[in-house]
Formats: C-alpha cells, sequence, structure tokens
C-alpha cells in the first residue's frame, strides 16, 4: 500500500431542497457528516458548486482530513439537475476530491432504497422521479424539473394548487377550505398570487404541499384531487414499467410516503420500507468504487 492509497470515502445526495453527506473510512465507519445549501444543477449550477465544496470542506474538517487527504478520497455526488454526462464533468472537476463520479439522483435513490432488492423508487420530495430496477438496469421515469416535469411532487403540488385557486377566481372550479385558506395568505388578491407564481423556485412553491397533504387527509376535495393525480402519475410509471409479481415498490422523498393511501389496493401490496437513503446509497456506490480502486 501506497500514500496514493485512498483511505477514506465521501458519499453526497443533493437537490432543490439541500444537500447532504458523509465521509467514512474503509471500515465503513463514518467519520463526519454535514449538511448544505441547495444543490440542484439545473436550477443553479454556480450555486450548487458553492454549496457542495462549503458542505464538503466543514465534513473534511470534522472528519480531520488535510487537503491532501481530501483529494484522496474517493466520492459519489448524486445530485438532482444532472442531466449528462458533460454536466457530470463539469461539476467533477469542481469538487476537491480527486476521484469523484458524479450521476443524478436516481442510482443512489435506487441504490440506497432497493438495497439488493429488484423493484421500484418512486422518490417524491421538491422534485420527483421513478426508477425501476431488475438486476443492473436500471429504468427511470421523470427527474426533468418541474418547468416540463416533476409530477407528483412538492413543488408540482404547490404550482397545482394556486392554479386551482386561480381556476376557483375564474369560476371554473369549485373552492374547497385549501383554496379559501391560501387565497387568505395572498390576502385575497390575485396580482399577489400572479407575482408570487412568476419568481417562485422549486423550493417555495414546495413549502405550500403540506397545505395540500393535511388537506387532503381532513377530506378537502381540492387537496384530495391532487393527491389523487400525484397518486396516478406514479401508476402510470409503474404501469409502463410493467412491475413482477414479487418485484417490490418503496416511497420516498418527504411527500413520496403520504401518497400510500392513494394508490390502488393492488400497488399498496408492494409497498416495502425503504433499507436506506439516497445518501447510503451514494456511500455504497462510493464504496465500490473504492474497492475498485484498491483492486487495481
Amino acid at each position: 500500500m501506497n500514500d496514493t492509497t485512498p483511505q477514506t470515502y465521501l458519499g453526497l445526495d443533493g437537490g432543490g431542497s439541500g444537500c447532504r453527506l458523509a465521509i467514512c473510512d474503509r471500515s465503513g465507519r463514518r467519520l463526519a457528516e454535514a449538511r448544505g445549501g441547495a444543490a440542484n444543477y439545473t436550477s443553479d449550477p454556480d450555486a450548487t458548486v458553492r454549496n457542495l465544496r462549503a458542505a464538503i470542506a466543514a465534513a473534511a474538517q470534522e472528519a480531520g482530513l488535510d487537503p491532501a487527504g481530501l483529494a484522496n478520497c474517493v466520492a459519489h455526488l448524486g445530485l438532482a439537475g444532472i442531466m449528462d454526462a458533460a454536466q457530470a464533468a463539469t461539476l467533477a472537476a469542481a469538487m476537491p476530491c480527486d476521484r469523484v463520479t458524479v450521476t443524478d439522483d436516481r442510482p443512489t435513490t435506487a441504490a440506497g432504497a432497493l438495497g439488493d432488492r429488484d423493484g421500484a423508487v418512486a422518490a417524491v420530495g421538491t422534485g420527483s422521479f421513478v426508477a425501476v430496477r431488475r438486476g443492473e438496469s436500471l429504468r427511470h421515469f421523470g427527474g426533468w424539473g418541474l418547468r416540463l416535469g416533476d409530477q407528483a411532487s412538492g413543488a408540482w403540488l404547490g404550482r397545482s394548487v394556486l392554479e386551482r385557486c386561480l381556476l376557483v377566481r375564474d369560476g371554473l372550479a369549485i373552492a374547497s377550505a385549501l383554496t379559501t385558506a391560501l387565497w387568505q395568505r395572498f390576502e385575497d388578491t390575485p396580482a399577489r398570487m400572479v407575482a408570487f407564481g412568476a419568481t417562485a423556485g422549486p423550493g417555495a412553491l414546495a413549502e405550500f404541499a403540506p397545505l395540500v397533504i393535511d388537506a387532503a387527509a381532513s377530506g378537502d376535495t381540492q387537496g384530495r384531487a391532487l393527491m389523487q393525480a400525484g397518486a396516478k402519475y406514479i401508476e402510470s410509471c409503474l404501469a409502463a414499467a410493467d412491475l413482477h409479481a414479487d418485484e417490490v415498490l418503496c416511497l420516498t422523498g418527504g411527500i413520496g410516503p403520504h401518497y400510500a393511501e392513494y394508490l390502488t389496493p393492488e400497488t399498496r401490496q408492494r409497498l416495502c420500507p425503504p433499507q436506506g437513503s439516497a445518501l447510503d446509497g451514494a456511500l455504497a456506490l462510493a464504496r465500490a468504487a473504492l474497492d475498485g480502486d484498491i483492486a487495481r
């Protein structure tokens, strides 16, 4: 073993609501953990780089890694908003580690939730995607961002409920306690709501999602309609994947588990708790890269 043999590995999970990471030694013991700011590469690549570097620096300090030790750390970053290999390479080059693999957050989420099982993961937080894994094959649905996708996500729920509010104002939808409460937040002024919607990012829109979830749970017609629409999207992804009888479904993210009661009975029978988080998946992929590095 020489001085360049990596002794540590780093896994990182990032999205519109923030990032989190952990550094482990070769035995798997966690040396440090850290959290940081938003890390959606499509939404703001410059802020993503700044936030990741700050979080990695904080974790490295806690782990006692000097610059040389951090440079030698094997890392896997799973981030929302990574759309192609060029973006991944650009981000990897901006990181303080020399051995960095960057993917979007779908492989890390699937690896963490499914472990060694075959099945599907509906990862629904600020954004959303569905991943289906069979052996070494991984198929993705969604993950295209709020402007063109992210159906069922927290940001989608927020945007959709504001849309419902405006439909109510136009007489094209029936008011509910949920839409009435939202109008009060905007002082019953359409211009305020429209101005907010014109500039709000995914994180700001997702702040309305808990209101939708709670309203739906209490029987609010507009809240239930939105949760049912989100569940229908998840079901459509599963139907396209044609899940096998023994394949499981994990609902992850801050929003995902709330869709369980809106799924069909047949789909609910597949539900299994996730074995781990997207951070756990990132660490597993980083560990695999470390083992491969040592074996060479």
